[in-house]
């Protein structure tokens, strides 16, 4: 029994040090993506109706912004927030990752609605309905049950990455899981460490993409397929 309890693991696991300071990065981890998340999901959401729109000059800018930070590294965006705009860790962060992602959701939001055919469209407004209850009641109902696996996958992402907050001393799961391998610095600790992370991340993605195919499922109950 002592031998067990002498082991370095069982130490630090019997530590409430280490659950605090884990706890403390987990609730920034999640403050900096559920805030990039609602950013942007109503950044991206109206960029994607822009360049959906069809009118040129706003269809040409939704495009340039899309095309030109999808292509930038989210460490930069991060780095730029930070350093350039002055912004504190958490909204540098919080910023960089919501720049980035707006991009992304705004190509899934365009490509759910190219997905609906243009038959539908028509039938609609040949049974008088407006461009926006065209939208509301036989566009957007298929299009989004569409769209929810790639923006829950996107979501994913955000959590993931915002470990990148780190390089900004942003206080967030990954980092304290470093800080805290300085204090328990054997080999053995320190991959413990590293395991409790990865499972607290697969944890809440997990539940994540578990309640989006559970919201996916109910809102395609009998409706079909997009063209049926």
């Amino acid at each position: 029994m002592d031998a067990i309890m002498s082991n370095p693991v069982i130490q630090m696991l019997s530590d409430p040090v280490l659950y605090i300071g884990l706890g403390q990065g987990l609730l920034l981890t999640l403050e900096i993506a559920g805030m990039s998340i609602v950013l942007s999901s109503v950044f991206g959401t109206i960029i994607g109706a822009m360049r959906y729109s069809g009118f040129p000059v706003v269809s040409h800018l939704a495009t340039t912004y899309i095309e030109v930070v999808r292509n930038l590294p989210q460490l930069l965006l991060i780095l730029v927030s930070y350093f350039v705009l002055g912004l504190p860790a958490m909204w540098a962060a919080t910023i960089g990752l919501t720049i980035y992602t707006s991009a992304i959701i705004a190509e899934v939001i365009r490509g759910g609605l190219n997905s609906v055919p243009v038959g539908q469209w028509e039938a609609a407004r040949s049974q008088g309905f407006s461009f926006l209850q065209s939208m509301r009641y036989i566009v957007l109902p298929p299009a989004v049950v569409k769209m929810i696996p790639p923006i829950v996958s996107q979501f994913v992402t955000v959590i993931k990455d915002s470990s990148f907050a780190m390089a900004i001393g942003a206080y967030e799961l990954m980092f304290k899981g470093t800080i805290l391998a300085a204090k328990y610095w054997r080999p053995s600790q320190i991959i413990t460490i590293y395991i409790v992370i990865s499972l607290v991340y697969f944890a809440v993605n997990f539940v994540i993409s578990t309640v989006a195919r559970r919201l996916q499922k109910k809102l395609s109950t009998g409706r079909g397929t997009i063209g049926n």
